[in-house]
């Protein structure tokens, strides 16, 4: 459901002039129908009027592993119709579009397939996500045959009951692994830096859950947690006082949140790194996921700018 606030109206005003990416559906694969279907189709409670917006579409790695080759028109075909259906029922004039999948080697044929399809269809000016690993080892996953990719970065470490462990969402050393390949990738790319948190959940000494909607403040409170001192990684660690729920969370007495977030200066650091790597590119859009007020306590457009400076 598409939803804004006061302030993430305000930033998207002031730091993005209005032009936001919203996932139009999510493409999944059903089980009880033997195929690939839509998912999480958009619903808006927000208008969209004087938005300027790039549909974004999912897909998952297992609708093309359970799909066959030859059924990669017909899923373009669909994905294309649906997509411009719910274009000219929230009157939204797009003028490019993203594809969004992690797929793999053994899904690269057809995934690529889906996408030159897509094309025939569309025709617009197509996007792809483009994850490190991939970035890395493109002679092993391919480079998808799209006009222009969009570097994710971020999720580049593991997450780990390791309470020194580096933040998982984005350090600088699980980061330089990768980035040493980006001036010889075969696409112009835009880059998408993380604007979320999450706080993983460990118990006797292994990762429980993690949970996107736990914040720092909600972990602060002293009357239900006590703070650890940082390990290596520095990120906040805290341990339960009680047995109690928290937003329908049960947490144990003596389970450990680990509390990984993004603030200006960690996106500052991300944008200096990835920038010195990538070719120079006129236009580059610089994405920021995700848009929701959770994430952005304490970021205001003149961050988000200053960080956009770097590239």
């Amino acid at each position: 459901m598409f939803k804004l606030d006061n302030k993430e109206t305000e930033l998207l005003r002031d730091a993005a002039n209005n032009h936001l990416y919203l996932r139009f559906f999510d493409v999944v694969w059903n089980r009880q129908e033997h195929q690939a279907l839509p998912d999480g189709v958009l619903t808006v409670k927000t208008p969209l009027q004087g938005l300027s917006v790039t549909p974004v579409i999912y897909i998952t790695n297992q609708s093309l592993q359970q799909s066959s080759l030859t059924e990669m028109d017909s899923l373009a075909f669909k994905v294309n119709r649906l997509a411009d259906r719910l274009a000219k029922e929230h009157h939204l004039a797009y003028t490019n579009i993203q594809i969004d999948c992690d797929w793999s080697v053994a899904t690269k044929t057809k995934y690529f397939a889906f996408l030159r399809a897509f094309k025939r269809y569309n025709r617009k000016p197509l996007e792809a996500t483009i994850r490190l690993h991939q970035v890395k080892y493109p002679e092993r996953t391919g480079v998808p045959p799209v006009d222009k990719g969009l570097l994710m970065f971020y999720n580049m470490g593991k997450i780990s009951a390791d309470l020194n462990a580096g933040n998982s969402i984005y350090n600088e050393k699980d980061a330089a692994a990768y980035i040493a390949a980006l001036p010889h990738y075969q696409l112009p790319l835009d880059v998408a830096l993380p604007l979320f948190s999450w706080a993983v959940q460990i118990r006797d000494g292994k990762v429980a859950q993690v949970y996107a909607k736990i914040t720092v403040q909600d972990l602060s409170n002293p009357g239900n947690f006590e703070v650890l001192p940082a390990g290596g990684g520095a990120e906040p660690a805290y341990r339960s006082l009680k047995s109690f729920y928290l937003k329908g969370v049960y947490v144990k007495k003596g389970d450990l949140f680990k509390f990984e977030g993004m603030n200006a200066g960690k996106l500052t650091q991300a944008a200096k790194q990835v920038a010195q790597y990538l070719p120079l590119l006129k236009n580059r859009n610089i994405i920021y996921y995700e848009l929701s007020s959770a994430s952005l306590s304490s970021l205001y457009a003149k961050d988000i700018k200053g960080v956009s400076a770097h590239f």
